[in-house]
């Protein structure tokens, strides 16, 4: 039986009904308490989910509170994370780490020092997608990986979020802070770390308008890149091209592409748990499905419809399954997979990546990590109900 460590959640906005829905699947942990920093915020998620609310300096001094959910705006996480970690709690948060390496890297050193974990979203790629294609890989069914394709290109997140602004601020705003890190994620667990990257922008309109919400109707100016177009260099030398856009209203171009010495891969969408994998090795053969929809985190779990973009009743959301597998590797002492060392190599590839495409010079990745080890079965079903 496992442990059940007490969480606190600082954030109550967008994203945590999909934490608290993680009740529903994992073991091994339970939010009781919430707090932000506009307290009728935090008073709501109390109502609605039973749970206590506070201040968020009294939630960081509660002795009950072993684990901080950190579900703040980007440019908050590497603050709450900080505070979190000093005052003695584990921390989760969600992605990005933080909005630069420099402030990443002094929670990793805070977090080392005091023998805490930092545990960073995403954790999708934990999802039976993604860790099917990781054993086709590493199987060898495709021959070694010199190149691929990847793409996220939609028209913004201001179509669903109720406060879209920072996501279009001029630090911590654009399309590779926002979902760079469920890709880049994605392809370090397959690829492993990256060593380089080269890239180019594009700006596109320069006002937006909020679709859902209080604010609906309303137009907000637009200060950040809104496409990149970028190469990532892995440190296997393996060349990925990269899309992350914020200008298009549709596509039909795989999310991930990987191309072997003898085969090729189709990696399902990185913003999700489940999706079924395609591999063809030979030309004018039909591509093998490998579904996914039968493994515990590949299950349809999405029943009705949602606002999220992330939310339909066809695909896998087991947001949460990161936090699980973190309080698990807690309790036992392990190495966690949703770590501070990826999280902070993946932000220094954002950051590089940024970097290269707007000054048009190749960025050195500064950091490395090691690549994740696969996600067995016997170790998933630890943490679920």
């Amino acid at each position: 039986m496992n442990k059940v460590f007490k969480v606190g959640l600082i954030g109550c906005g967008h994203i945590a009904e999909t934490y608290f829905r993680a009740h529903k699947y994992f073991n091994n942990f339970k939010i009781i308490k919430c707090a932000d920093i506009i307290d009728s915020a935090a008073k709501k998620c109390a109502s609605k989910y039973g749970i206590k609310a506070l201040s968020v300096k009294e939630l960081l001094k509660d002795k009950e509170i072993e684990i901080i959910l950190n579900l703040t705006i980007p440019k908050a996480h590497y603050e709450v994370a900080k505070k979190s970690l000093l005052h003695n709690k584990h921390v989760y948060s969600e992605k990005p780490m933080a909005i630069n390496l420099k402030d990443g890297k002094e929670l990793l050193k805070i977090a080392k020092r005091k023998k805490l974990y930092i545990g960073n979203a995403p954790d999708t790629f934990l999802g039976g997608g993604n860790q099917k294609s990781k054993e086709i890989i590493e199987k060898n069914l495709i021959g070694k990986i010199n190149l691929g394709n990847a793409i996220f290109a939609f028209p913004g997140v201001q179509s669903y979020h109720p406060n879209p602004e920072p996501w279009f601020a001029k630090k911590e705003g654009g399309p590779v802070i926002d979902m760079g890190p469920y890709y880049l994620t994605a392809l370090v667990n397959l690829l492993g770390p990256a060593k380089e990257a080269t890239g180019s922008i594009i700006r596109g309109v320069k006002k937006r308008i909020i679709g859902i919400g209080p604010k609906k109707g309303k137009k907000f100016k637009v200060n950040c890149p809104t496409t990149y177009l970028a190469t990532i260099v892995f440190e296997n030398n393996t060349v990925i091209r990269l899309t992350l856009s914020f200008d298009v209203i549709a596509h039909q171009r795989n999310h991930i592409e990987f191309y072997g010495t003898k085969g090729s891969i189709i990696v399902p969408d990185p913003n999700m748990f489940g999706g079924s994998v395609f591999v063809c090795n030979k030309l004018g053969q039909d591509w093998k499905e490998y579904k996914t929809n039968k493994t515990p985190l590949g299950k349809i779990n999405i029943r009705g419809k949602s606002l999220r973009a992330n939310e339909s009743p066809i695909n896998a959301n087991y947001r949460g399954a990161g936090l699980a597998e973190m309080a698990y590797c807690i309790e036992n002492k392990k190495t966690h997979r949703c770590n501070g060392e990826l999280a902070l190599h993946v932000l220094d590839i954002i950051q590089s990546t940024m970097k290269a495409s707007i000054i048009g010079k190749k960025q050195k990745i500064r950091t490395t990590c090691k690549k994740p080890i696969q996600f067995s079965l016997k170790e998933i079903k630890k943490i679920l109900k």
